[in-house]
């Protein structure tokens, strides 16, 4: 009957051990994929920033290039006229 009560205690406490070093494990693989979890959740953050400002700067260009096409395209008007005014004179 000895026999059979040290087997169900688990013989020396190794058991015990392991199990402590896999509660630990579990924690610390938990503490790290929370960490990992929230930098990353930052990086995307920041991209997100960036990307809008991207975003702001391109509808600005955007509208700078339709202002410069209206001015060439009054521009090329006035050289136009010029030239039929030089054609008449000579």
């Amino acid at each position: 009957m000895t026999k059979g009560l040290v087997l169900a205690s688990g013989g020396d406490g190794s058991a015990g051990g392991v199990i402590a070093i896999v509660i630990v494990a579990v924690i610390f693989a938990a503490i790290v994929i929370s960490v990992t979890s929230y930098f990353r959740l930052q990086r995307h953050r920041a991209d997100a920033v960036a990307n809008a400002a991207f975003r702001k700067l391109a509808e600005e260009a955007v509208e700078r290039q339709d202002q410069l096409l209206v001015e060439i395209r009054a521009l090329d008007a006035k050289v136009t006229e010029i030239e039929s005014l030089l054609r008449s004179v000579g």
